[in-house]
């Protein structure tokens, strides 16, 4: 768990300076605020890539070969993303999705084989804890990392703790990527295989609890990617806060959703009905969302509370989304299912911003936006409540 965990908050904490550094970026870049949701869309694409055709590679490597591979990827997109062209900017974009996610299936794969089956979902959320952590971590440190170093020491700096954490990860490798698949030549070539939806959807098929689980992943996608894209920016440009101010306020709601994956998987396993719980969070998410739309020109403090609210619903379902996936599946195809699943939850996360950014320009503001997110969270909360309680009754 600890070389998992290590590859999720660093690659989490690197993902988080992007949105954090969105004013600058499209600043420097000749472009209104609200484009760096297109960057965060790139990024959703370029994870999107790996989950349909990285399979072969994670086969062929191991889990934490590929991981290494991931960092790597990140810290080249970090690079490319500093220079003051949009079409590099794009590209370095495309490379840190790239790199970000391997931790999704080889974390699966590596946390099945070793997490004792009593603890599974509390053992992933920790592990998924990693990404909300590195993103409050990121929240932190970047602002007065820009304010020390400016904005390309900043980035330098960021680019050398991804490296460093190349290197400290090579321990663990010998030992973990020790049950790989067979050696698969030929998976440079698959990786560059354009991927068919219709496979993943067939994988989907191995159980009946699978479909619903990914279209609820989908749901929570579109909200947390437009959260992590626009809150920084949202509260800068419209709400007059500062940099740093917008940095400790998505501090907030990254570590309280660190806490709250934690907690979350810990009931999860004590209700035993993982399905339930994303259930009541996606309505709380929703109510939480308007909540802090409504509140975010009130006092710091009722911000703050807004934010870890924010932060606890609609980003500490990820574990408990985990490990119902992993549960649910034949237990040959969990690293395909969980990429699979991930594949349409990143279509979300993708299509979400775009969506939001479109609509932020087309209103000239960001509360719409944030209001139709917060309600297709409600309306899918409620859809799936309905859907648990005729499964329990046809149990009865």
């Amino acid at each position: 768990m600890s070389a998992t965990l290590l590859v999720q908050v660093v690659s989490s904490f690197a993902a988080a300076a992007i949105p954090l550094l969105g004013p600058i970026l499209t600043q420097r870049w000749g472009l209104a605020p609200e484009n760096i949701g297109y960057v965060s869309a790139v990024v959703s694409a370029g994870i999107c890539w790996f989950l349909a055709c990285g399979g072969p590679m994670l086969d062929h490597h191991g889990p934490i070969r590929t991981l290494q591979f991931g960092l790597i990827f990140v810290a080249a997109g970090l690079a490319l993303l500093s220079q003051p062209i949009v079409s590099l900017g794009l590209a370095g974009a495309l490379l840190v999705g790239l790199g970000l996610a391997p931790n999704t299936p080889a974390g699966s794969q590596v946390l099945m084989r070793t997490a004792p089956t009593g603890h599974r979902t509390l053992i992933f959320s920790i592990k998924q804890a990693g990404v909300p952590l590195g993103g409050a971590i990121a929240g932190i440190v970047v602002a007065p990392l820009v304010l020390a170093f400016g904005f390309v020491g900043a980035v330098s700096i960021l680019v050398a703790i991804v490296l460093f954490s190349t290197l400290l990860v090579q321990a663990f490798q010998p030992r973990l990527d020790a049950e790989k698949g067979p050696p698969n030549k030929g998976w440079a070539r698959l990786f560059l295989t354009p991927s068919s939806l219709a496979r993943s959807a067939r994988v989907l098929n191995a159980h009946p609890a699978l479909p619903m689980l990914t279209a609820m992943g989908v749901s929570f996608s579109i909200a947390q990617a437009c959260i992590t894209a626009f809150t920084a920016t949202y509260m800068v440009i419209q709400h007059g806060a500062s940099l740093a101010q917008a940095g400790l306020y998505m501090s907030v709601l990254l570590a309280t959703s660190t806490v709250a994956r934690i907690f979350f998987g810990w009931l999860a396993d004590r209700l035993g009905s993982g399905l339930l719980l994303l259930s009541v969070l996606a309505l709380g998410a929703g109510t939480a969302i308007l909540l802090l739309v409504w509140s975010a020109a009130a006092s710091h403090w009722l911000i703050y509370g807004c934010m870890a609210l924010v932060g606890a619903t609609s980003m500490g379902w990820n574990g408990v989304h985990m490990a119902e996936l992993a549960r649910a599946s034949p237990a040959a195809i969990i690293g395909d299912v969980t990429s699979s699943a991930s594949l349409f939850g990143f279509i979300g996360s993708i299509c979400g911003p775009l969506a939001f950014a479109m609509i932020a320009s087309q209103t000239a503001s960001f509360t719409w936006p944030f209001v139709l997110v917060a309600g297709q969270l409600i309306i899918f909360g409620v859809f799936s409540l309905v859907i648990v309680q005729l499964a329990h009754r046809s149990h009865r």
